[in-house]
């Protein structure tokens, strides 16, 4: 018996990284579980395939026809939905004293898709989260919603206003549907492989001395979904990183 038998999950920016983790991870746990990207097809496509009883949905969480489709394609496929994680994020990265870089342009982007795309989502898909039995949310936030750091200003900013988001949608949506966030420290990802010297510094101050990897915050947003009694929480998956930042 897997923790997650019986239930459907949709796992935005599942295609690699974090995301794919934690599709994976679910669905070892028996979930069934719709992979979303935006762009990367064939990437998204060939992680459905290769996991049982799982869908591809394409589809940008920042556009309103495109979320409408990917639900109405979930629950065509699977009859509803119990877990939505909400991965699909974008950023940029500037040096924070680079002011100049961090257009206003930059900013709409950033917080189109972070914020407002993952609030469309959330939004959307409440009727069918709360048709079940005991709806969960978990948005993926970031260690920069935190603390004064990450890949940009707009970047962070982005995800404090994501944090924010999960408390309030958490006070809403009680008691049929739980919301609650992970904020990963750095991450081993596809997008973090050429960090070399940031990998090289967590390793070497974190307490527990090394970098994250997907498969770490899979595992506690896999512990959010499934806890029945805890809702409206941000729990940072950083090895300790906060503690000395």
């Amino acid at each position: 018996m897997g923790a997650l038998d019986g239930k459907v999950a949709l796992v935005t920016g599942s295609s690699s990284g974090i995301g794919e983790a934690v599709a994976r991870l679910f669905a070892a746990e028996g979930a069934r579980v719709a992979v979303n990207s935006a762009r990367s097809v064939d990437a998204g496509r060939a992680v459905a395939d290769s996991l049982s009883g799982a869908v591809y949905v394409q589809g940008d969480i920042a556009d309103p026809g495109d979320v409408e489709r990917m639900l109405d394609a979930v629950s065509s496929a699977f009859g509803g939905l119990d877990v939505l994680v909400n991965n699909a994020g974008t950023t940029e990265k500037i040096p924070h004293r680079d002011l100049d870089a961090a257009t206003v342009e930059v900013w709409r982007r950033i917080f189109e898709v972070n914020v407002f795309g993952t609030w469309l989502l959330s939004q959307q898909a409440m009727p069918l989260l709360r048709a079940g039995a005991g709806g969960a949310i978990v948005n993926v936030s970031s260690l920069a919603g935190l603390r004064p750091l990450g890949s940009s200003i707009p970047y962070a900013a982005s995800k404090a206003a994501l944090n924010h988001q999960t408390v309030l949608l958490a006070k809403a949506v009680g008691p049929e549907v739980r919301v609650n966030a992970v904020a990963p420290g750095l991450i081993t990802t596809p997008w973090t492989a050429t960090w070399d010297a940031e990998h090289a510094g967590i390793a070497a101050a974190a307490p527990l001395k090394r970098v994250g990897t997907a498969e770490d915050v899979a595992h506690v947003v896999l512990s959010l979904a499934t806890a029945a009694y805890v809702t409206g929480q941000i729990v940072a998956v950083d090895g300790g990183s906060q503690l000395v930042l």
